[in-house]
């Protein structure tokens, strides 16, 4: 991150909301606070392992905005926060994770010995990884998958409780989603949260068949709002709001492989909305137009997931996912240190 100006940008925002709202109320963090969860794939359990940490320590979320695996964090932290508390929480994080991986036996890219002794965690040069890459980049979902069957529904139907995400008394949740017919974001609060909005949330177009929801079509939540911030300012009021960033602020050298090509592109669609809102959330604090004092958090993957490859987007091998969830434990646990 250091010498980039997507980096500087994010530092000096960050740093003028601490020195600004710092001074008002003291060093110390709130142990309510708002959570704002980007989507990622499989990276999705570097999230957990930050929720797990901080749902340990004693935090409290009043509200969760979310975006693909976001949202599928957000909804089983709230599903389990209103059936058991933080334990409750932390026990559906682990649930839902361990449903994804053991419901993707089947998956292309799962791991080798021989492809761990060689190349670590990094999947980009797996047969299966490139056999599927090409495909999807040369037929549509519509094509590979006539029927439109997404795998992802099952998996949250047998993993979260739909019944107690939707309680008045759960952390409040805006899952983002995109309309594909108007480009426009749309959030779904908790009363509306359904598997298939869920699905739709982290539905990416090369993969899976649009969602259909109350005959609108929608496909990932990132493109449009990965995640939304403006909720949790304005509709929370918990003191501090902690973003958890998958997509690293410095996204690295001008790629010159088509497949780098495009997945760079789509890396930067992703974040760029949110920085775009966190730059606006910065203009109207300096201008004393939030209405309230807010401090502004950040836990990223940098360094996390930079030498991981794109195809590990797609890892759900149970190993993968755990080391990413100790990795995110422990950034939660520097930025306790540092905070609390």
């Amino acid at each position: 991150m250091t010498g980039s100006p997507q980096g500087q940008g994010w530092r000096s925002v960050l740093r003028r909301w601490a020195d600004r709202l710092g001074r008002r109320r003291g060093s110390g963090t709130s142990r309510r606070l708002t959570l704002a969860l980007q989507g990622g794939g499989s990276h999705g359990a570097f999230t957990w392992g930050v929720l797990d940490r901080l749902l340990e320590e004693g935090h409290e979320p009043e509200g969760i905005s979310g975006a693909s695996a976001g949202a599928m964090n957000a909804a089983a932290l709230a599903s389990g926060w209103q059936r058991g508390g933080a334990d409750g929480a932390r026990e559906s994080l682990q649930a839902l994770w361990h449903t994804v991986s053991a419901q993707s036996v089947l998956n292309p890219i799962r791991s080798t010995p021989l492809e761990q002794l060689f190349h670590g965690w990094n999947r980009d040069l797996n047969p299966g990884y490139l056999l599927f890459s090409g495909l999807s980049r040369m037929t549509s979902p519509y094509q590979f998958n006539p029927t439109g069957y997404n795998p992802l529904i099952p998996i949250l139907e047998r993993s979260l409780d739909f019944e107690a995400l939707r309680h008045p008394r759960a952390p409040r949740l805006f899952i983002s989603l995109t309309n594909v017919h108007t480009g426009e974001l749309e959030l779904r609060s908790n009363p509306e949260i359904t598997p298939a909005v869920l699905a739709a949330s982290a539905c990416l177009p090369l993969l899976f068949h649009a969602v259909e929801l109350n005959g609108q079509h929608y496909w990932d939540g990132g493109y449009t709002g990965n995640p939304a911030l403006y909720p949790l300012v304005f509709e929370c009021r918990a003191p501090d709001l902690l973003l958890i960033q998958l997509t690293p602020p410095h996204l690295g050298d001008v790629p010159h492989k088509a497949n780098d090509i495009i997945n760079r592109a789509a890396e930067i669609s992703f974040h760029a909305n949110v920085m775009r809102e966190l730059h606006l959330l910065d203009l109207l604090a300096r201008r004393n137009r939030l209405g309230r004092s807010l401090r502004l958090h950040r836990i990223d993957t940098e360094g996390v997931t930079r030498d991981l490859g794109n195809a590990s987007r797609l890892n759900t091998d149970w190993e993968f996912l755990t080391h990413l969830r100790d990795r995110g434990r422990e950034r939660a646990e520097a930025w306790l240190r540092h905070h609390v």
